[in-house]
């Protein structure tokens, strides 16, 4: 009797020691990575870059994963995505072949819309160019709600609620992503680990080319709450032959705007050079 109760004694010492190793292995854990994750995030000062207007910009390098932020509480803070929705919602329609390619054309039904730049026939590509929002909601309606629900589930995209509506959850209503996750999005997405064809990937990356250059290509949306000009974004990535930049700023403005100071940053940090 005593040595059974010896033995249980051991068994339940050694679980015990067992559990404290793994609590503490957890814990050293935990440590590292918040340790890590403190020498890699940086401060932006650009404040002066906002004019007084409530903004963030999370700016990456993943090349070293160093990772620029300002404004942290706000880069935490969901809103609506408005039109840089476009970008998911591209993946998503050729996933679903809601659209071909990005050469199909949807014909202008006639009624005229705010820009007259949206008021004719479009294109995926064209579209998402002069973020003709006619387009990507018609194109939203032919996806439907159980598949745009699928995809965004599996994209983990901001809160995934799309109960607003299955032509308007983006704009100024359920759906809401952060600064933050915007730019873990489009990292995914140039590194081509969303849950969608390859190809798909890389055709929604060419349509985002704002500009290329010899020494670099700029990829970009811009988004803007058209009903009050309260909320603007701009949102993407630059490549060079060095290394990829991914950003998302959002301000209490335009996406004009929003583009405008990312331009800025990314000219006094250097990663857009400026030629004479």
């Amino acid at each position: 009797m005593e040595m059974y109760n010896f033995k249980r004694g051991s068994r339940f010492c050694n679980l015990a020691v067992f559990f404290m190793l793994s609590i503490m292995l957890v814990f050293a854990c935990l440590v590292t990575a918040a340790d890590a994750k403190g020498l890699k995030t940086k401060k932006l000062n650009i404040e002066d870059l906002f004019n007084g207007k409530d903004g963030t910009m999370v700016l990456k390098n993943l090349k070293n994963d160093h990772i620029y932020i300002y404004n942290n509480e706000r880069s935490k803070k969901m809103v609506t995505p408005e039109s840089t929705f476009k970008v998911p919602n591209a993946l998503i329609g050729l996933e679903t072949s809601a659209v071909r390619d990005e050469y199909e054309v949807k014909r202008w039904d006639g009624v005229r819309r705010e820009f007259e730049n949206w008021n004719r026939d479009h294109s995926l590509a064209s579209a998402m160019r002069e973020s003709a929002i006619w387009f990507y909601q018609d194109m939203a309606r032919d996806i439907g709600e159980i598949k745009m629900k699928k995809y965004i589930n599996l994209m983990a995209y901001g809160n995934g609620n799309i109960t607003g509506g299955i032509d308007i959850f983006w704009l100024n209503s359920t759906l809401k992503i952060s600064a933050l996750e915007q730019v873990d999005f489009m990292e995914h997405l140039i590194e081509e680990e969303l849950p969608f064809k390859e190809k798909n990937q890389k055709t929604v990356k060419r349509m985002m080319i704002q500009e290329e250059k010899d020494d670099y290509t700029l990829h970009g949306k811009t988004g803007t709450r058209l009903s009050d000009m309260g909320l603007g974004w701009y949102v993407g990535f630059i490549e060079s032959n060095k290394e990829t930049w991914v950003f998302a700023l959002n301000l209490s403005g335009t996406g004009t705007e929003a583009k405008n100071i990312t331009l800025q940053v990314l000219k006094q940090m250097d990663i857009i050079k400026e030629h004479p």
